[in-house]
């Protein structure tokens, strides 16, 4: 399945999910390839956007290489290298408090006047542009779990196809629209996959903050 951009994929995927339409999810995106489809999911079903931080912990020397990834809360989700090289845990926690205060200071960026959007109770929808290995949507979906979402499902208009098998035990829905076999990238799913910049990013969640803003005024009027 190749789609012509990010926007037929979020088209496909939001009336996959039509049912949690009106159910008020919250709709996280990875940034930043993520946003412009998670903004389209989040009008379609009629939820709130906001973006979930996380990042791979590099090992020491070697930051290419990850040993596993840290969510913005906090949570380590340790990657199969740390026991296969028997690395040590306190290593572990070091390289991941560093990328924690990068995280801090991303947030600052993306949602300067408020704190990140609360998961509890919440039907969650994670949303990416693709899965390739499916470490950074692991680590967002264990954040999600310990923040206490009633409801965790992964969507992505492509994955590698190991994706179903690795989310079936950790989210309670995963909806990946394709998952081939020669799978080598996201990127080679897209006519059209241009990069999103931090700018496009602040401007799709400083619009959806708007509208949710004024949506409430509204119901509250």
């Amino acid at each position: 399945m190749i789609f012509e951009n990010r926007e037929e994929a979020a088209k496909i995927l939001a009336a996959r999910l039509d049912r949690y339409r009106g159910k008020n999810p919250l709709i996280l995106a990875i940034p930043r390839g993520a946003l412009p489809l998670a903004r389209i999911l989040a009008e379609r079903l009629e939820g709130e956007l906001d973006v979930v931080l996380v990042h791979k912990i590099g090992a020491p020397g070697n930051q290419e290489f990850a040993i596993g990834s840290v969510s913005e809360f906090g949570n380590v989700t340790p990657s199969p290298a740390v026991e296969t090289y028997g690395i040590p845990q306190e290593t572990v926690e070091k390289s991941a408090a560093s990328e924690l205060k990068r995280l801090a200071e991303r947030r600052k960026t993306y949602s300067p006047i408020r704190p990140p959007i609360s998961a509890r109770g919440r039907i969650v929808i994670i949303a990416d542009d693709g899965i390739a290995t499916g470490a950074t949507m692991l680590a967002a979906v264990h954040a999600l779990r310990a923040q206490g979402a009633a409801r965790i499902v992964v969507a992505a208009p492509v994955g590698a196809p190991r994706s179903f098998e690795l989310f079936k035990n950790e989210a309670d829905e995963t909806l990946i629209l394709d998952t081939p076999e020669d799978f080598f990238s996201v990127s080679q799913f897209y006519e059209e996959f241009p990069q999103v910049s931090d700018e496009e990013a602040i401007a799709i969640l400083a619009e959806s903050q708007k509208s949710s803003a004024e949506i409430l005024r509204k119901k509250s009027a």
